[in-house]
């Protein structure tokens, strides 16, 4: 095992794995900006080094000084976190270049899943439903309209590096797609630097279900069940449950199965997730994300497994610590994002949090860095907290999740809790009568 991992993040995900590897009896390593200088992962870790000024680029994207940071402490291993270096292939390859672990898939994993074309080659020749769409990028207005008319209307443009929502355009009709196409690639462009699309079928009232995966390098694979991921908002995830209120048992049984067979042929080691669309009754792969999920939690409050320290003892060479006969799904789980936005308008509210108590009782889970006197800052992700609640059903989850939102206080800056009081109490979401695009087009809408 190792006896000192570096934390390559901030925030509640530093935290997270600064208490996985506290329990393991590993030392940890924080690296901060200036303007994390007082962070809460800096306050906790075993040290801690400044890597750079408030900009990510210059922080917490900046591979050299990672690396130093890691050689100066005499870290054994790096763990990547969520967002930033996670999902970065080349950074998985320099640090393991440099005699480090990296507590993670295989760089060739992270780089094969993280293009979207590449991945559905690969997972639909292992099995795995995909929406219809292009076989490859495609790379003319009128390569599109042709496309489109074999995929039938709307078409979905989408970034090949794309996430996030960014690079992804509609077209609804023949009129449309000389526009959308022309954006979509103009936005993927400046938000991936590689401007490359290609194209699936739109569905119209979807659910966005995804399966946790970990497997250990060898061929052995489990799956933990699926999340609900379907209530969002410009593509980003704002509240999330598990299990899904629109699957059966069948349902899940049978795409859980499909996924781990399908990574157990990869031999694909770590954690990892793969997202579908889900309507009608089918599945299809949109991505694979290589990587720990923020919405990790609920998978973690039903299965009753630590997904993190799972993570680092497999990066360690150790064996998985179950086997799929050992996974239990026990009751429902809810994970509300909370961010330091205005509920209504969303506009980031960065600022110093002057009182802040986070609830607490039975089946009651808060993953935040926030403290009394912590001041926001505005360079970063805004969400600051994760509010995670636990029922031995739907029904008791959603009466604790209420009692919970009512009990959270985060003085002196505006947060997205007052919209989550809504949701909570909202008739579609109680009878989990919701898609996709419920969020906006209802919720938000009335």
């Amino acid at each position: 095992m190792f006896e000192k991992v570096l934390i390559a993040n901030r925030g509640d995900v530093a935290l997270r794995i600064h208490r996985a590897c506290r329990e393991m009896g590993i030392r940890t390593v924080a690296v901060h900006s200036t303007a994390d200088a007082d962070a809460m992962h800096v306050r906790l870790a075993d040290e801690s080094v400044c890597i750079g000024p408030p900009a990510s680029k210059d922080s917490y994207l900046n591979i050299p000084a990672i690396l130093t940071a890691a050689t100066v402490t005499g870290a054994d291993a790096i763990h990547p976190g969520v967002g930033f270096l996670s999902e970065n292939a080349d950074f998985a390859e320099i640090v393991e270049a440099h005699g480090f672990v990296f507590i993670g898939p295989s760089p060739q994993h992270i780089r094969d899943m993280g293009d979207k074309i590449i991945a559905k080659r690969t997972v639909k020749a292992l099995g795995i439903p995909c929406v219809p769409g292009s076989d490859g990028p495609v790379d003319s207005v009128d390569a599109a309209r042709a496309a489109a008319e074999e995929i039938g209307y709307p078409v979905l443009i989408k970034a090949t590096a794309g996430g996030g929502g960014r690079g992804m355009k509609i077209a609804h009709k023949p009129e449309d797609v000389a526009e959308a196409y022309t954006m979509a690639r103009r936005e993927a462009g400046a938000a991936f630097g590689n401007d490359e699309v290609y194209m699936e079928r739109y569905l119209g009232k979807p659910r966005h279900i995804e399966v946790q995966i970990v497997g250990d390098g060898k061929g052995h694979v489990v799956h933990l069940g699926e999340r609900d991921c379907s209530l969002q908002r410009r593509h980003q995830k704002v509240l999330e449950e598990a299990p899904s209120p629109a699957l059966n048992a069948a349902a899940r049984a049978k795409i859980g199965e499909i996924a781990a067979n399908a990574c157990a042929k990869m031999n694909y080691r770590s954690l990892g997730t793969l997202e579908f669309l889900y309507e009608n009754g089918e599945f299809f792969f949109i991505e694979m994300n290589t990587r720990l999920q923020v919405e990790h939690p609920i998978t973690e409050m039903i299965t009753g497994i630590d997904l993190v320290r799972e993570q680092i003892q497999i990066a360690s060479g150790a064996a998985l610590s179950f086997t799929q006969d050992d996974i239990q799904l026990n009751g429902h789980s809810i994970e509300c994002r909370i961010n330091a936005e205005n509920p209504r308008t969303f506009l980031p509210s960065p600022g110093q949090v002057t009182d802040y108590h986070a609830p607490g009782g039975l089946g009651v889970r808060v993953d935040s860095a926030l403290y009394a006197g912590y001041r926001i800052p505005p360079y970063y992700d805004s969400l600051i907290a994760k509010l995670i609640v636990h029922g031995s059903n739907r029904n008791e989850c959603l009466l604790r999740l209420r009692r919970a939102l009512d009990e959270i206080v985060i003085a002196n800056v505006e947060t997205t809790v007052p919209l989550h009081q809504d949701l909570s109490k909202a008739p579609d979401f109680i009878n989990g009568e919701y898609d996709i695009h419920w969020l906006e087009k209802v919720f938000l809408a009335g």
